[in-house]
């Protein structure tokens, strides 16, 4: 279902994609190749000139190498357009920073701690800093079990997904249908309607 339509007429003006991509690599490591790109619906003068409609003002990609337990190994950035031709992508080497932070372990902080403000590209940033949840979507069947485990009785550890958003909380009333051993008491639980 998309959102609601406008009710008054609109102009674009600007589209900003980001996209991530996970691969499995035959060494058992894992690339996420993320990519964001700025266009224009008009020609737009910049500072280095004027960038013609259609022309990416960004093209900036980020590949992030990491292991099983989520810790980067290695970083590559590209920078394809940027509005600063020659100064923007002298930072590209600098993400390697990047490399020791663990996905999952404050991961955000130590990014901002290394290449905010003038010691990054404020859009490089950006990708690594939604890598986290795209890392856990990429290993979700394939590394983590987001099954129930309800099969196996010597299960003991709750499937990685639950508490960690409002729909899967230990007291919700998705957690009592579809994870029923892990869920915790829920006073007048009610299905979606």
């Amino acid at each position: 279902m998309p959102l609601s339509t406008p009710n008054i007429q609109r102009t674009l003006k600007h589209t900003r994609a980001i996209s991530i991509s996970a691969f499995a690599r035959d060494d058992g490591l894992w690339d996420l190749d993320a990519r964001i790109t700025d266009h224009k619906t008009r020609d737009i003068t910049l500072a280095s000139g004027v960038r013609p409609e259609g022309m990416a003002l960004h093209d900036l990609q980020l590949r992030v190498t990491i292991d099983l337990p989520l810790t980067i190994v290695d970083v590559q950035a590209l920078s394809a357009a940027v509005p600063y031709p020659g100064y923007c992508e002298a930072i590209e080497a600098d993400y390697k920073k990047l490399i020791g932070l663990n996905l999952m372990q404050q991961f955000r902080q130590g990014v901002k701690e290394r290449m905010s403000g003038v010691n990054g590209c404020s859009h490089l940033t950006e990708l690594a800093l939604v890598l986290p949840t795209a890392a856990i979507q990429a290993f979700a069947g394939d590394v983590i079990d987001t099954r129930d485990g309800a099969s196996s009785s010597t299960e003991s550890q709750q499937p990685f997904q639950l508490d960690r958003c409002h729909a899967l909380r230990l007291d919700g009333p998705a957690v009592v249908q579809y994870y029923p051993r892990w869920a915790k008491s829920v006073p007048n639980a009610k299905s979606p309607s």
